[in-house]
């Protein structure tokens, strides 16, 4: 421990934390850009880039960026000096010259750092004026746009795609005036292997890194008479939406989010939820049929896309592992648009399904070739968590007073199994709150595996069903996806079941639920909620599930039959890593 002093009062730290950290033990706050951390992920960006939290230090000829600056016994800090301030200043004006200036339309209006900054600071004019950075706006994924007119080099990006998630396609391009975060030769993020799982876009702090936005097709496709759409909303939407209400993190808005949807018109609003039910009867039949045929094990869950593309690029040679088994969203649209579509007397063609996702990947995967026929997708338009909130402020909807709904049926009723999907370790614990029921022909009464639950990047656990001991693995975060995978590989590790999901924490942290700005206390806050709407429900095995039990005896006839793997099976594609 070390003891310094900033603006006059002392504090003690740890000797390992900087400047900045010592700052806010004190309760002051020095404004920063560049710097970002996650404190439960193990993330950290301190760079010191930005320059923006520059502060005087005695002794020190130069100010010093406190947000990679360690403190040392005796040091004597200023942090809102004349000095410091007129430096921080001039360096914030000079970010702003070469910025856009079109707030008023910018997507991350109202939640731009460099906005409530300049805010902070009452710039109310542009002192440096001059050239200004031009490049053209990479929307080419459908899921990630990139305007790198406005990167301010901050390269929280790169930390979280190179650093986090391994990825590895941002790096700083170019030279001086002209320089930006960009994959190699500024190519389209289409054609990388950027897995567009959105944590850079979390990472932004800016409007560099923002959403493709959907909100307008789904506005012409409620406005079109002659089409009948429907709404499915996430499991990790339920307890993020509230927060752009002014709603506590990890507030279960689940009532209030159907009545909203309602609201906007859909036909019907139907919960993901129940797919994920559909989802656990279909990965639990293909494990049990792997493990009592001990082949390609371990399995490797499937509901993730972000990380299914990861997989697919980063490691081909394994390519046997993952679930054949759709994720609940492409379940959720091949039954909408054929069981569904039936009972109702609509064709398909004129059917619009409208996902409502914590995850910017979700965009991607409704695009894949492979999950629509007789030339309609299975998912027509994919909204981020904070895209239906936009919806909803546009059309005037007091989401906090609003009456609770209750989904329609057929494909709204679902158990806990499937709301904890929304958490790290979710969709494991549902798979063995089946596979034990039917391991064992019982009805277990203990169906909490606490030991998959939680933030750690990667969990294990042997977990007794019946008279199997199977070894369990939960990763979140692509960086600890690949340091299990690789141990794997290499034959230093052997488990029977692993799920993976490539956002920090899982669904709750996704790349389109709303900004955190680096408080992982938000995450544990939705995760809690998660688990206590499990609670709340009568029903917590996704093969008790009433309508479920319906839909295989009225349509699919069976758990992994012919029917079944036609719907909501589908096959992975060896890509290229580079």
């Amino acid at each position: 421990m070390v003891t310094l002093t900033i603006n006059g009062l002392p504090v003690t730290v740890e000797d390992s934390a900087t400047i900045l950290q010592a700052a806010r033990k004190l309760g002051i706050k020095i404004p920063t850009l560049c710097h970002f951390e996650l404190d439960c992920f193990a993330v950290e960006h301190r760079l010191g880039s930005c320059r923006v939290c520059v502060v005087e230090v005695e002794g020190r000829r130069n100010l010093a960026p406190a947000c990679c600056t360690p403190v040392v016994e005796g040091m004597v800090v200023q942090s809102n000096s004349i000095r410091a301030t007129n430096a921080r200043r001039t360096i914030l004006d000079l970010i702003l010259s070469d910025h856009p200036k079109d707030c008023l339309i910018c997507p991350v209006n109202g939640s731009c750092e460099l906005q409530a900054l300049a805010a902070d600071m009452k710039l109310t004019k542009i002192t440096y004026d001059g050239e200004m950075a031009r490049y053209p706006i990479d929307v080419s994924s459908n899921s990630i746009v990139r305007n790198l007119d406005k990167c301010i080099m901050c390269r929280r990006c790169e930390t979280a795609c190179n650093d986090m998630q391994t990825v590895g396609i941002l790096s700083g391009v170019g030279r001086g005036f002209e320089v930006v975060v960009a994959p190699t030769l500024e190519k389209p993020l289409s054609e990388t292997k950027c897995v567009f799982c959105g944590q850079c876009v979390q990472a932004c702090p800016v409007g560099a890194l923002t959403t493709c936005i959907g909100v307008d097709d789904v506005w012409k496709v409620l406005n079109d008479p002659t089409k009948t759409v429907i709404v499915q909303t996430a499991p990790a939407v339920r307890v993020a939406l509230g927060e752009g209400f002014g709603m506590e993190p990890g507030t279960i808005s689940t009532g209030k989010m159907v009545a909203a949807l309602r609201r906007l018109g859909f036909h019907a609003v139907f919960d993901t939820d129940f797919a994920a039910d559909l989802t656990i009867m279909e990965e639990t039949t293909e494990f049990i049929k792997r493990v009592k045929a001990n082949a390609n094990l371990p399995m490797l869950t499937s509901c993730c896309p972000a990380w299914v593309k990861f997989f697919e690029h980063q490691f081909p040679d394994l390519i046997y592992m993952p679930s054949t088994a759709k994720s609940p969203q492409q379940m959720f649209g091949a039954i909408a648009k054929t069981y569904y579509a039936q009972k109702i007397g609509v064709d398909p063609k004129d059917l619009v399904v409208v996902s409502i996702m914590p995850c910017l990947c979700k965009k991607y995967e409704a695009d894949r070739a492979e999950f629509g026929r007789d030339g309609y997708r299975d998912v027509d338009i994919v909204l981020s968590t904070r895209e239906l909130g936009y919806m909803l402020h546009e059309a005037g909807i007091l989401f906090d007073q609003l009456e609770e709904g209750q989904f329609d049926n057929p494909l709204g009723e679902s158990t806990g199994a499937a709301v904890i999907f929304g958490a790290s370790g979710g969709v494991l614990e549902a798979a063995l709150r089946t596979a034990a029921d039917w391991l064992t022909g019982e009805d277990l009464k203990k169906i909490e595996f606490t030991a998959v639950r939680g933030l750690q990047g990667i969990k294990e656990a042997t977990i007794k069903v019946g008279d199997l001991e199977v070894r369990a693995a939960v990763s979140s975060g692509l960086g600890n996806a690949r340091r299990l995978l690789e141990s794997i590989r290499a034959g230093h590790t052997s488990y029977h079941i692993i799920e993976i999901m490539a956002c920090p924490g899982g669904c709750i942290n996704g790349g389109g639920q709303p900004f955190i700005g680096g408080d992982t206390r938000i995450v544990e806050k939705r995760m809690e909620a998660i688990y206590a709407a499990d609670c709340g429900l009568p029903l917590r095995k996704s093969h008790l599930n009433p309508s479920i039990q319906k839909l295989y005896k009225e349509f699919l006839g069976e758990p992994g039959s012919h029917r079944a793997h036609e719907l909501l099976h589908t096959s992975y594609t060896k890509r290229e890593n580079n």
